[in-house]
């Protein structure tokens, strides 16, 4: 099932088709395509599957009571049955899978952004075949989405740190919003002057609301604006680094190495737009399912 939007009330009503196959879903897991255009956001929502999103292409950017991750092409999104989240998409083209609880996964109270190994990657990919919205029983789906929840089960251990902290303390959030609108330019004094706080009291607001300084939220705002910036579009490493706050592109390669473990230009290479993969037939999904579980390749899985 594939669903196209390219505006908030188009994407209002792919939401509302979405939420649709959750609440008639017959199946205990089975996937929902969505291909959007320009910028929308889904609103506060939840649902009562676990979710795996995983981005083919665009950036999502997804915000929960306490923090708001940022989910680049070719990385996933893991969101746990029940938690309220807000999306913003960006020219996303996306798969998600959805785990019914009674799966029994580790799957925690919280969201997180998954780094995704080629073989998880094709997985997902090839789960498009069986969407939620499935009525018939398919023994070969039953296995392979068993296979994909075990490496899911290990997966979740991996996580990556594109995320920041957010709060419903309104000093702090007002901080954190100027913040995030001058990401190239802002200072803790020109901060202070917005929200009506001196600099002691805001340092010391900050931290208790968020867990961090106010530099070091700066310093990984400005980070996680920077891989949105190299994932979606074509300006120079320079251009980029300028836009957020940096003096020079080697500082901003330092500074991004040490969050991200990979310089801006291998980054934007691993997140550009995957060619098409192969198609698989029956004997490749078999094959897959022996492969890539725990089942050994004569005994298959079991009942």
């Amino acid at each position: 099932m594939a669903v196209a939007a390219r505006t908030v009330n188009s994407l209002t009503e792919a939401a509302n088709a979405r939420h649709e196959a959750l609440a008639g879903a017959t199946v205990r897991a089975g996937t929902y395509s969505l291909e959007l255009g320009d910028e929308v956001m889904t609103g506060w929502h939840s649902h009562e599957f676990h979710q795996l999103e995983y981005a083919l292409e665009g950036v999502a950017e997804v915000e929960t009571v306490t923090a708001r991750y940022l989910l680049p092409p070719r990385q996933a999104l893991w969101i746990p049955a029940g938690v309220e989240h807000s999306s913003t998409l960006t020219h996303v083209k996306a798969v998600s899978v959805f785990f019914h609880p009674g799966m029994n996964l580790p799957a925690g109270e919280r969201v997180r952004i998954l780094a995704v190994e080629p073989v998880l990657r094709e997985m997902i990919q090839y789960a498009r075949r069986w969407p939620l919205s499935r009525v018939a029983r398919d023994p070969v789906a039953d296995a392979f989405f068993d296979a994909l929840a075990l490496l899911l089960a290990e997966w979740l251990d991996h996580e990556t740190p594109l995320c920041l902290p957010t709060t419903r303390d309104p000093l702090v959030a007002a901080a954190i919003a100027y913040t995030d609108d001058h990401l190239a330019d802002a200072t803790l004094r020109d901060v202070c002057g917005a929200v009506g706080a001196s600099e002691r009291s805001l340092r010391r607001a900050f931290a208790n609301a968020t867990g961090i300084t106010w530099r070091q939220y700066l310093q990984e705002s400005r980070l996680l604006k920077a891989m949105a910036l190299l994932a979606e579009g074509d300006q120079s490493t320079l251009a980029i680094a300028m836009s957020v706050g940096f003096e020079s592109v080697s500082a901003f390669t330092r500074a991004f190495h040490r969050y991200a473990g990979e310089t801006p230009k291998s980054y934007r290479r691993r997140t550009r737009p995957l060619p098409a993969t192969h198609e698989w037939d029956e004997a490749d999904a078999l094959r897959a399912v022996q492969e890539w579980s725990h089942w050994g390749h004569e005994s298959g899985p079991s009942d």
